[in-house]
């Protein structure tokens, strides 16, 4: 059976760095990977409130949205499509309380996102203008 999974990311800036997270070793897809906070919408669940809870699952964290930045699509299995949704957004709270989830987070520059994310998670951010942001917000 196919299956198409909805996925909503928090891309957060904060003085020209961005919050990344390292999942754990024991989550299953991509494991040991770092990503944006974010995860799965629940059926019925709107958007952006599901932003919230996740990223305040994840990272214990308060979030506002700004806007969608960007939407992308990939694959985690053959019959399994994520429909990614990606936000930016902006938090007062710089100290993250990571869930299970996740064994490291970092506030980012440029060049450790270019080192640590994968590559597909770094050429969006190149495409949609994500790092262009991140100096605008520096300032």
């Amino acid at each position: 059976m196919n299956q198409m999974v909805v996925v909503v990311k928090a891309i957060i800036i904060r003085h020209g760095k961005v919050l990344i997270m390292k999942r754990s070793d024991e989550e299953g897809f991509a494991a040991g990977d770092w990503e944006t906070p974010g995860g799965k919408n629940d059926f019925g669940e709107h958007l952006e409130p599901a932003l919230i809870r996740e990223v305040h699952e994840e990272a214990g964290i308060d979030i506002e949205i700004e806007r969608l930045l960007y939407a992308s699509t990939f694959h985690t299995a053959p019959n399994r499509q994520i429909i990614l949704l990606s936000y930016h957004c902006c938090s007062e709270q710089d100290i993250i309380t990571l869930s299970e989830e996740h064994s490291a987070y970092l506030w980012a520059t440029k060049d450790q996102l270019a080192e640590l994310l994968p590559e597909f998670i770094f050429n969006n951010f190149l495409r949609h203008g994500v790092l262009k942001l991140m100096e605008e917000m520096s300032r």
